[in-house]
């Protein structure tokens, strides 16, 4: 089974518990680091995330897990927090931080430069624009590597 596809069935199976406790999916990966696979579950809600969030979602998805056992090898599941600095991958991440200040990073230089920090102003499906100093700059979701929100830590 391909790893999407065991992202997709994990989706299926622990949504509605994630969202009767109150919170969303912010995402689900499961990706494999050395030799141990990982299913990282990360979960958010307007009032934030704290431990006891994780704690309460963990102990609550793992035993589903288990019934439905999805995924065939040992692996490690962590609930997690997508954090300030919170990566965009999907349409629907992109959406929620319209209005946000974020880092965007390419895989190929643009003008010079592979990493640009503006307001994300418009997502589409295959693009987004970033308002920088005024001035928008429209790039191609498949040009690039990785986004997330950006946070000051200095101020």
């Amino acid at each position: 089974m391909s790893k999407q596809n065991t992202v997709n069935i994990v989706r299926q199976l622990i949504t509605e518990t994630v969202v009767t406790l109150g919170y969303s999916i912010w995402d689900i990966e499961y990706v494999k680091e050395g030799a141990v696979w990982y299913l990282r579950i990360t979960i958010d809600s307007p009032q934030g995330i704290g431990i006891d969030d994780c704690e309460a979602v963990y102990r609550s998805i793992n035993p589903i897990l288990d019934q439905g056992d999805p995924i065939e090898a040992a692996y490690i599941l962590e609930v997690g927090s997508p954090g300030v600095e919170r990566v965009l991958r999907t349409d629907e991440h992109y959406a929620a931080c319209l209005g946000e200040v974020i880092t965007v990073k390419l895989f190929k230089a643009l003008d010079g430069a592979k990493e640009f920090v503006g307001t994300l102003s418009v997502a589409e499906n295959d693009s987004i624009t970033l308002e920088i100093d005024s001035q928008p700059l429209k790039l191609e979701k498949s040009a690039i590597s990785k986004a997330n929100v950006y946070y000051d830590f200095e101020n």
